[in-house]
This record gives C-alpha cells, sequence and structure tokens, in this order.
C-alpha cells in the first residue's frame, strides 16, 4: 500500500511538472507572438523617428539608426508648421469642451428622464455615426459659405464636434446607467434639483466617462483631415493634418522636416493616451462606484 501511495503521488508530480513546462512554453510563445506583432505595429513610428532625425535629403538612404542624429528637420518643422500646431491644438480642445456641454446634459437626460421615443433618439444617434464624413463635410460647406464659418476656427470646431456629440453621448449614457439611483434620489430627498443633482452628483462620478468621451473627441479632431480640407481654402487657419500634406507637395525633397512634423504632431495624442489610458479603460466598460 505504502508503494503503491508512492508510486501515485510520483506521478501526479510528474504529471503536474510536465504541464507546468508545457503552460511555461506556451506562455513564452505567446510573449514572443506579442512582441512580434507589437514591433511590426510600432516599426512605422521608429522609422518616422529615425527620418526625422536624418540631413536633408537623406532620409531615403538612411541607415537604420540615427547614428549622426540631425534636429535641423525639427527646427524647420517647429518654425513653418507651429502656427498650425497650435491651431489643430485649439480647435482640438474648443470641440472637447463643446461636445462635453452638450453630450453631458443630454446623456443625463436620456438615462434617468423617461422621455418618450429615447429609443429612437438613441438609434438616430447611432445612425448618425454611420453617415461618411465626406457627405457631412460637403452639406457644412454650403452652410457655412452661407454663414461666412469658411476658414475660421469656430467653425472647425463645430464641424469637428459633430463626430464627437454622438459619441460622447453614447458612452456616458451607458456609464451614466450604471450609477446607483439610490444617490441620486437621496440629492432631491435633500433638496437638490435635477440641475443641482446633475452637476454635484452625476459629473463627479462620471468622471471615468468624461475623460473617455473627450479623449476620443480629441483624437478625432486632432486627426482630421477631411474637415480641413473642405472647410479651409486659405492659410489663415490650417490645421497640421492640411499642413503635412500641403508640405509634403513643397519639400518632397526633405523628408527630414516632414517626418518631424508628423513626429512633433504625435506628441500630444501619445502624451494623452497614456496619461488617461486607466480612465478609458474604465469608461469603455461602463464603469463602477465604490
Amino acid at each position: 500500500m505504502t508503494i503503491k501511495t508512492t508510486f501515485d503521488a510520483g506521478t501526479r508530480h510528474v504529471r503536474r511538472s510536465t504541464g507546468g513546462a508545457a503552460n511555461d512554453s506556451r506562455r513564452w510563445g505567446t510573449t514572443a507572438l506579442a512582441i512580434l506583432f507589437l514591433a511590426v505595429m510600432l516599426f512605422p513610428v521608429y522609422w518616422m523617428i529615425n527620418a526625422s532625425l536624418q540631413p536633408n535629403g537623406a532620409t531615403l538612404q538612411t541607415s537604420w539608426l540615427p547614428l549622426s542624429p540631425d534636429f535641423t528637420g525639427y527646427a524647420t518643422a517647429i518654425s513653418q508648421q507651429g502656427g498650425n500646431l497650435m491651431t489643430s491644438l485649439v480647435v482640438a480642445l474648443g470641440s472637447v469642451l463643446f461636445s462635453l456641454a452638450i453630450a453631458a446634459p443630454a446623456a443625463y437626460a436620456l438615462a434617468y428622464f423617461k422621455v418618450r421615443g429615447a429609443g429612437i433618439v438613441l438609434f438616430a444617434i447611432l445612425i448618425s455615426q454611420m453617415i461618411p464624413g465626406i457627405v457631412v463635410a460637403n452639406a457644412l460647406y454650403t452652410a457655412y459659405n452661407d454663414l461666412g464659418l469658411l476658414n475660421s476656427i469656430p467653425g472647425l470646431i463645430l464641424a469637428d464636434s459633430s463626430h464627437g456629440i454622438p459619441f460622447a453621448i453614447l458612452i456616458m449614457r451607458a456609464f451614466m446607467n450604471n450609477l446607483p439611483a439610490s444617490v441620486i434620489e437621496a440629492a432631491k430627498v435633500d433638496g437638490a434639483g435635477h440641475l443641482r443633482a446633475f452637476w454635484s452628483i452625476v459629473l463627479p462620478l462620471s468622471r471615468n466617462a468624461l475623460i473617455t468621451s473627450g479623449l476620443f473627441t480629441f483624437l478625432f479632431t486632432w486627426s482630421d483631415f477631411l474637415f480641413a480640407l473642405t472647410l479651409t481654402t486659405t492659410d489663415q487657419v490650417r490645421p497640421v493634418t492640411l499642413g503635412i500634406f500641403q508640405y509634403m507637395g513643397a519639400y518632397v525633397n526633405d523628408w527630414s522636416s516632414v517626418m518631424a512634423t508628423a513626429v512633433l504632431a504625435s506628441i500630444p495624442a501619445i502624451i494623452l493616451l497614456i496619461a488617461a489610458q486607466k480612465y478609458v479603460a474604465a469608461g469603455t466598460t461602463g464603469g463602477a462606484v465604490k
């Protein structure tokens, strides 16, 4: 009996050891595959940075490593594209503020008010996300021409917000639906109206959804090219996306400056994504209240 028990224990130990080795091998294989995919996806970013550090005109024959970095391209990019970067920043921040100012009260109303036809409204908001941007841009061009909003920052903010507002409403309504109704009812018992409850209770608890909606609106606006191309016809107001497009045509032999502009244009989005990633993860999953 003792021999049989020892044999069974040894067999289980061998099986556990074999299973652990197999799991470790599978884990290492998955990690290596993930690193390979990450390297492939990030290679264009690396090459953009590498090319921006090359001497003028040497990008197409560049080495794999910037052994002798040259920052002339960045100096040229800042001097010639700095204004376009500021225009994009102002438009993006303005779109975030305008979108949240419209979407947050709308999401609160759809989440807590028993409005007849709310389902139809949500369906219309969802459908608006499916309309091609070129259709919206052409319609806005005609309206902007009559209203005098062409080549203006408020016009670009309004146009870019047409993408941010529907998305923000959907995200924030889904988050607000998960907030405890008892918290809002307690505020109403204490004498708070809908506006006070929304401002003092709902908005602070919806921080994750607000940050998520604002971040995606910023990214929509920062990367916009279609509205910038359609609604701006002069050099007075030109976002950086349109600036890079026109820059390539004028400086096709100076790729280091073009790539330096692309690197500078990527920095704000990268910083925001890194800083807000934990809020985005909580906001897109609906969140929870402790």
